[in-house]
């Protein structure tokens, strides 16, 4: 936290000097408010440049969470496997699921700070003031923004950065269309809910990212380093018979189409792509570290687990008590979602059509994801997720709206698994924007676990599935301020 003062105190004084540094005049920068909702990918504008100016923002959430979570696990069980060794037999006792308390969960809040260098030229750093995942603040990426070549040579390949913009650094990666209303910490704004898609791909990796758009096409091509956590220490990989001897850089692509038909009606469809031949430290399903809106779900309390070992002719060999801790944490990420936890490669298409008319918007998903099924095997594993959000706004200037959501995702967890496990998801939101940056919103949800098996790890001795005919239910009051 020292050195985010540090920095802001810096970014002020700089203001303060230097007379000829101005404030806000920010070209191409999408509104982190109202006005930011259903706006993708990049965007230019006519701003004139100014000369150095400086950009600070913030966003903020607070949620008061009111939900439950079953499971058909019962509170003691006792199981026998037998062999032609002996038997095995497992005693669990005292199960349960946490209880949760509706009160508030932990506000988040971010900061960005950004500043324009020159005409076409800005960098942007977004940082997490306060999330799940870490106690201190750190810094989300930081990125410059190019849509003018000027620093080069005044109008150099002006023809073509009209329609061109050029994103370098460690940042948000472009895979998609879900990600731009997702929420994202305390920027939450843009989801009309509060929950992310159940298996969402999030991550922020070093690479550049190109767009070219012109008369309603989109494209964009990028690529990252592969990682999440960036190092150059040496890395040592999992054996087996496809390991890894390399990380490779992840491929980003995306081409489609949006058009503002008429007054009333905008179209907009896209496919994504994206690709890792061998993966690194990042896994583009695990990657939201601030976490997701469900807090408290699914977890168990303490409880006990023996197991009794006894050979063939049914003379104990030995007993021993595992005390099974919580699963619950306060600073682990994330819950309520799915993770294919993909290893060796990854490949995953995307395809979102959106359409808006009037105060009427619907928005998919179809996601098609596949990958090495564990470490040091390239065996193909995949998970499938589909998502359909229908939204109707309303009021003089759309400050209210109401909406739903379906979501579904299946896979397997692994290829030796006999069924797939499926997670779907409904939600119910209303929403009024006091202003373009104040929203308030409540939200229904329900969402439910299909197939998981009853006990994890080694069948005759693992522990109770939490996800075991699991489900969770209630609502959330959230606020959010974003500027």
């Amino acid at each position: 936290m020292k050195k985010i003062y540090i920095l802001f105190i810096t970014v002020i004084s700089t203001f303060a000097v230097n007379a000829q540094v101005s404030f806000g005049n920010m070209q191409n920068q999408i509104s982190r408010g109202k006005d930011g909702i259903n706006v993708f990918d990049v965007q230019k504008d006519t701003r004139e440049f100014k000369g150095l100016s400086i950009d600070l923002g913030a966003a903020f959430n607070m949620d008061f969470q009111a939900t439950n979570s079953f499971n058909d696990q019962p509170a003691n069980i006792t199981t026998t496997t037998t062999t032609a060794t002996g038997t095995t037999t497992r005693t669990i006792s005292g199960y349960r699921l946490m209880n949760t308390e509706n009160n508030f969960t932990l506000p988040a809040a971010d900061m960005y700070i950004g500043a324009q260098l020159f005409d076409g030229v800005r960098v942007n750093l977004d940082i997490y003031l306060a999330s799940r995942h870490h106690n201190d603040s750190y810094v989300k990426g930081g990125y410059l923004q190019i849509d003018k070549l000027d620093f080069i040579k005044k109008d150099f390949l002006a023809d073509v950065m009209k329609y061109a913009t050029i994103k370098i650094g460690q940042m948000e990666n472009n895979f998609g269309d879900a990600h731009f209303r997702g929420s994202d910490n305390g920027n939450t704004i843009r989801n009309a809910f509060v929950g992310n898609n159940i298996m969402y791909s999030f991550t922020t990796e070093m690479g550049m990212e190109v767009y070219y758009n012109r008369s309603g096409w989109v494209s964009m091509l990028g690529v990252t380093n592969g990682n999440l956590n960036q190092s150059n220490e040496e890395v040592f990989y999992t054996t087996g018979p496809n390991t890894n001897t390399t990380h490779s850089p992840s491929i980003l692509a995306k081409f489609g189409y949006d058009k503002q038909l008429n007054d009333d009606l905008r179209v907009r469809l896209t496919g994504s792509y994206y690709h890792n031949a061998n993966l690194g430290n990042a896994n583009i399903y695990s990657a939201n570290r601030s976490g997701f809106g469900y807090w408290g779900i699914l977890n168990n309390n303490a409880y006990k687990n023996t197991i009794t070992k006894a050979d063939a002719d049914g003379n104990v060999i030995s007993t021993n008590t595992t005390d099974v801790a919580t699963s619950f944490s306060k600073t682990s990420t994330p819950e309520a979602t799915f993770n294919p936890n993909f290893k060796n490669w990854a490949t995953t298409y995307m395809i979102n059509p959106f359409v808006k008319y009037k105060g009427l918007e619907f928005f998919g998903t179809i996601e098609l994801a596949s990958g090495g099924d564990k470490a040091g095997t390239d065996d193909k594993r995949t998970a499938n997720q589909y998502a359909s959000e229908l939204i109707y706004r309303f009021g003089k200037t759309e400050q209210f709206y109401i909406g739903g959501k379906y979501n579904t995702v299946s896979g397997k967890l692994s290829n030796a698994d006999a069924k797939e496990v499926t997670v779907d998801k409904f939600e119910a939101s209303a929403g009024w924007f006091m202003t373009k940056n104040i929203l308030a919103k409540l939200n229904y949800v329900n969402q439910n676990y299909k197939n998981y098996s009853q006990f994890t790890g080694d069948p005759a001795t693992g522990n109770l599935n939490n996800f075991y005919g699991g489900k969770f239910n209630g609502l959330v009051f959230e606020a959010t301020i974003a500027f």
